[in-house]
C-alpha cells in the first residue's frame, strides 16, 4: 500500500501542494509535537524521537530524496503534499521555515524510504503575546571574534510561568557537547559563553526544552543566526601588485592586461573601492575596461583582483603612467605600471616553434606506435558501426579445440580445455560483452557431429582455433578445415588462431588448412596463471573481434589506455 502511495506521490509532483491519501498513517498517533514562534526561522526533522539524538537534521542530498513530507491544517481533512515555495525549503531529512507563520500550525506527517513508514508531528505557531514571551532575545547575533560572549536561548524568555528543564543546544543541526579540547567554550544557566569567540562558532544554532500543557509534552524550538565578526581594520589597503612602479613590455597593436592585487582588511560596512587611472586621470580611454574579482578571507578581509584590458596597445599607451588606485574607510595606496615597447626576435620565435612542433610530432608518432591497439580499439568503440547488426549471425566467434575422453587427458589438456570452457568465455563474454558457441554448450546433441560443426560456424561471424599438438594430430583439425572451407564461401567469416602451446605440423595436414596456418592472424598465449583484461593477449583478440559498439568496450579501451599513458 505504500509503494502505491510513493507512485501517487511522483505522479503529482509537478505542481506545489497536491491532495492526497496515506492509509498506512490513519491509525498512527502523533509522535513529537512542538511550538514555534510567528514569525521566527524553524526546523522539523523527519526522525523518530530519541533522547540520545546528536543531530535534528542532516543536509546531505541523499537524505532528501529518500523523505517525503505533508501537511494537513488543524481544521481540514484533506492531506497535502509539501513542496518547496517561498518561505518553505526541502534540505536533506528537515523541513525548514524560512520564517514560520501561524497558518503552518497543523499536522505534519514524513515517510522515508526503509526506515520510518509513518512519522507525525504536531505544530502549533504562537505569538509571543501567546505564549506570554517577556524580554524576548534577537534571534540575530553578532559576536565580536577574539573576546568574551555569549548566546541566549529566545525561547527561555516565554512561558514564564512554566518552569524550565535543561535546554539542549544544536549547532547547525549536531548537538553541542563540552569537549576537553574547546575549554573555552561553557554552558551555564541555559546559555552559551564564549571566551574567546572564534570565527567557526558562526553558525545557526537551535535551543530546545520540554514543557508540559496539561498531559501534552510539548518541544519548545527557537533558533540563533550568529555572526563573527572582527574589529574594523585601522589600516589603508596594502596593494601587492604593482608594488611602487613597475616596468612592463608590451607589444603594440596586440592586447593587454594589467593587474592589480590589493588586501583589504576587515570592515563590517565595506568601504573598499580599486579603479585603475592613466596619468592620475579618473576618466581614462574607452579601450580600458576593467573588472574585479574579490577573495573573500574571512575575518582577515578579503583580497581584491582588478584587471583592466587595453584592447590594442598603442603609443600613447607607451607614454601613459596607469596608476592602481585602492581605498577603504581608512586611506589609500596607489601603484604604477609604466608599459615599455617589446622588441620582437622573430627567428628564436620561429626556431622554437619548429622544435616544438617537430618534437609533438614525434611524440605524437611514438605514442601512437606504443598505443596504436587501444586506440585501434577505442575508435571502433564510439565511432565504427556495429559489425553484428543485421548480418543474421547468431555468434560472435564459434571456438574450436582439441576435445579427447578423460582416459586419454593429460594435466596440459585439461589446462587447455580450462581455457576454452572457463577462461575464454569469461572474458570474452562476461567482461567485452561477446557471444560464443562452444559446442557442447550451446548445441543440442542428436545430429551429425559434421553438420552441427558446419552450421555453427556458419551462423559465427569468427572461428576462434585453440592450436597445440593435440589438436593438430587430432579429430578436432576436422573443425579448422571446416571452418577454411566456410570462410572461403562467406567472407563476412575470419579465423583467429591461438597458439596455445607449440606444435608441428603433420605431413598429413590437407593443403588448405597449412596454408591457412601459415598466413591467418596468430595470437600466441603465454600463460595460464595470470590473465587480467588488460594484458596484451586480450587486447589482441578484441582486436580481431567482430566490432561491437558497446559502452563496455568503450570503457575498457579507454582504461586501457589511460592505464599505459600513466606509466610512461
Amino acid at each position: 500500500m505504500l509503494t502505491l502511495c510513493w507512485i501517487l506521490i511522483m505522479f503529482v509532483s509537478g505542481a506545489e501542494v497536491r491532495e492526497i491519501n496515506l492509509p498506512g498513517c490513519s491509525h498512527v498517533e502523533p509522535q513529537i509535537w512542538y511550538r514555534a514562534i510567528n514569525g521566527e526561522e524553524f526546523v522539523l526533522q523527519c526522525a523518530l524521537p530519541d533522547r540520545d539524538a546528536t543531530h535534528i537534521y542532516n543536509n546531505s542530498l541523499p537524505n532528501q530524496h529518500k523523505v517525503k513530507w505533508f501537511w494537513r491544517q488543524k481544521d481540514e481533512e484533506t492531506l497535502k503534499v509539501i513542496k518547496e515555495s517561498s518561505n518553505l525549503s526541502l534540505q536533506g531529512d528537515a523541513l525548514w521555515f524560512k520564517p514560520v507563520r501561524h497558518s503552518a500550525s497543523g499536522m505534519y506527517m514524513c515517510t522515508t524510504w526503509e526506515k520510518i513508514p509513518c512519522l507525525k508531528i504536531v505544530l502549533e505557531v504562537q505569538s509571543k503575546k501567546a505564549a506570554k514571551c517577556s524580554g524576548y532575545a534577537t534571534n540575530m547575533l553578532y559576536l565580536l571574534a577574539g573576546s568574551g560572549n555569549s548566546i541566549t536561548c529566545p525561547g527561555t524568555k516565554c512561558y514564564s510561568h512554566i518552569k524550565k528543564p535543561d535546554i539542549k543546544w544544536y549547532k547547525d543541526g549536531h548537538l553541542i557537547k563540552l569537549r576537553k579540547s574547546r575549554p573555552s567554550l561553557v554552558m551555564k544557566h541555559n546559555e552559551i559563553y564564549l571566551n574567546p569567540t572564534y570565527d567557526k562558532d558562526a553558525g545557526i544554532y537551535v535551543c530546545d526544552y520540554t514543557l508540559y500543557d496539561n498531559t501534552t509534552k510539548w518541544t519548545m524550538r527557537t533558533t540563533v543566526k550568529v555572526e563573527v565578526t572582527a574589529k574594523n581594520t585601522i589600516h589603508p589597503p596594502n596593494i601587492l601588485y604593482p608594488n611602487g612602479v613597475v616596468i612592463l613590455e608590451a607589444e603594440l597593436g596586440k592586447p593587454l592586461e594589467l593587474e592589480c592585487h590589493v588586501q583589504f582588511g576587515f570592515e563590517t560596512v565595506s568601504l573598499m573601492r580599486v579603479t585603475w587611472k592613466r596619468n592620475k586621470e579618473e576618466n581614462i580611454n574607452e579601450k580600458l575596461n576593467q573588472e574585479t574579482s574579490v577573495y573573500p578571507k574571512g575575518l582577515k578581509g578579503h583580497t581584491l583582483l582588478h584587471v583592466a584590458t587595453l584592447k590594442e596597445v598603442t603609443e600613447k599607451d607607451l607614454r601613459s603612467n596607469f596608476t592602481c588606485f585602492a581605498e577603504n574607510s581608512v586611506g589609500n595606496a596607489t601603484a604604477v605600471i609604466q608599459l615599455k615597447r617589446k622588441q620582437r626576435v622573430l627567428f628564436l620565435y620561429v626556431l622554437c616553434s619548429a622544435i616544438s612542433t617537430l618534437f609533438a610530432f614525434v611524440l605524437c608518432t611514438a605514442f601512437i606506435y606504443q598505443h596504436w591497439i587501444e586506440i585501434v580499439l577505442m575508435y571502433r568503440s564510439y565511432l565504427v558501426h556495429s559489425e553484428s547488426s543485421g548480418d543474421g549471425k547468431e555468434f560472435d566467434a564459434f571456438v574450436s579445440y582439441a576435445k579427447l575422453d578423460s582416459s586419454e587427458r593429460d594435466s596440459t589438456l585439461i589446462s587447455e580445455e580450462k581455457f576454452a570452457l572457463e577462461l575464454l568465455p569469461d572474458m570474452l563474454e562476461n567482461k567485452y560483452g561477446y557471444k560464443l558457441c562452444i559446442l557442447e554448450r550451446d548445441i543440442l546433441p542428436g545430429g551429425a557431429y559434421t553438420d552441427e560443426v558446419v552450421t555453427a560456424i556458419k551462423q559465427s561471424r569468427r572461428v576462434i582455433i585453440i592450436l597445440s599438438p593435440a589438436y593438430v594430430s587430432g579429430p578436432s583439425i576436422f573443425e579448422l578445415q571446416a571452418a577454411v572451407n566456410c570462410a572461403l564461401e562467406d567472407k563476412r567469416i575470419k579465423l583467429v588462431l591461438i597458439k596455445f602451446q607449440a606444435f608441428q605440423e603433420p605431413d598429413t595436414l590437407p593443403p588448405a588448412v597449412k596454408k591457412a596456418l601459415r598466413i591467418l592472424p596468430v595470437v600466441t598465449w603465454k600463460s595460464f596463471i595470470s590473465a587480467p583484461s588488460d594484458k596484451k593477449f586480450w587486447k589482441y583478440m578484441r582486436y580481431h573481434m567482430p566490432v561491437k559498439t558497446t559502452k563496455m568496450l568503450a570503457n575498457c579501451s579507454l582504461k586501457g589506455l589511460f592505464q599505459r599513458l600513466f606509466r610512461l
